[in-house]
């Protein structure tokens, strides 16, 4: 008797300069899962190149943007999965995270399993708390300020030093050397993404990611050091590493935070 695949839809297919982690996730889910599998790609718009790419999606559907709300992603995922009986979800970026909490017992209930924080952890480590969720839990963190007009710049040259960071709320960042850079960048940002931006302390060195999944402790660990960067500051390519040091960070950030499912810290 053949096995039923298990059906499991992802999220994040693009894979431009921006790329979204959905078509690496889904080649490991194929690479290492070990038992027939049916991926159903979840988009956000039409040409995001994970549709098209051979060997990543069995079938794709879009949904909204996160913007729209939790109860219309409800929607739109309960009628995807009266057509392929979904058995496990997962979402891959940021911003789509709230709504998915919000309906994770909803999903629950029609046998959509996830893996997720809670929405007390998530709200945590927002870039507008991460200073103090780095105090709390003994992290260091670069020292920031949220911002709301143009002209709080004039007054960080004093507290912060050029150059600094100044960030979305959501994603991007830009390095500041100057106010006239920095005045540039908040209307950029702002425009983008709204307010508050972060004004961050900017630390000169490597970069290091280390991709971890947890539940109470590290169930997975995996440092990378960024080999190539796009224009978008996203990496593009890199090298796994083996540093002790590195693994003792991950499982201290997961056991302090006690955090559920994956996650990814940002190490210069």
């Amino acid at each position: 008797m053949n096995e039923r695949p298990i059906v499991i839809a992802v999220t994040g297919l693009n894979a431009i300069d921006s790329p979204r982690p959905g078509v690496a996730v889904i080649r490991a889910i194929r690479d290492g899962l070990g038992r027939p599998v049916r991926i159903i790609g979840l988009a956000y718009e039409s040409l995001e190149p994970g549709i098209y790419m051979d060997g990543i999606c069995d079938k794709t559907y879009q949904i909204s943007y996160p913007a729209a709300g939790s109860e219309i992603l409800f929607n739109h995922l309960h009628r995807i999965h009266q057509k392929e009986k979904i058995d496990v979800i997962i979402p891959n970026f940021d911003a789509e995270l709230p709504n998915f909490i919000k309906i994770e017992a909803r999903l629950e209930a029609l046998g959509i399993h996830s893996f997720l924080p809670s929405a007390d952890m998530f709200e945590a480590r927002d870039k507008l708390n991460l200073y103090e969720f780095g105090e709390k839990h003994d992290l260091l963190v670069p020292k920031d300020k949220i911002i709301t007009r143009v002209g709080e710049l004039n007054e960080l040259d004093d507290e912060f030093g050029y150059p600094f960071v100044v960030k979305g709320k959501f994603y991007d960042a830009i390095i500041a050397h100057n106010v006239e850079q920095a005045k540039k960048a908040f209307y950029q940002l702002s425009a983008k993404w709204g307010l508050p931006l972060i004004v961050q302390q900017f630390i000169k060195g490597t970069e290091v990611n280390i991709a971890i999944l947890g539940e109470g402790n590290a169930i997975s660990i995996i440092p990378m050091r960024k080999m190539y960067i796009t224009d978008k500051g996203k990496a593009w390519a890199g090298i796994t590493l083996e540093d002790d040091a590195m693994l003792e960070l991950a499982q201290k950030f997961i056991q302090a935070t006690k955090w559920r499912g994956g996650c990814e810290l940002e190490i210069m």
